[in-house]
């Protein structure tokens, strides 16, 4: 079962030549995606995170997942070989 991101947890993600190189950031506070997922997949719970960085909210978190998610979605599946 496929559950699409929620385009308004979605907008919080920005992007902007000028913050941390183009990276996908959250809400142009300079917090890059990928080092919220990194937190995430080692372990750290949402709370946890929040407590490290106070100018987050769980709807940013939630963003960085419907973000990653976004970005794994395929239509098809081909063989390279």
């Amino acid at each position: 079962m496929q559950t699409p991101a929620n385009p308004n947890r979605l907008s919080r993600i920005t992007r902007d030549p000028e913050i941390c190189h183009g990276k996908p950031v959250i809400r142009g506070l300079r917090y890059p995606v990928q080092t919220i997922l990194e937190l995430l997949a080692s372990g750290m719970t949402p709370e946890q995170i929040l407590a490290d960085y106070p100018d987050l909210e769980y709807e940013d978190i939630l963003a960085c997942l419907d973000y990653a998610a976004s970005l794994i979605q395929v239509k098809a599946v081909q063989s390279l070989v």
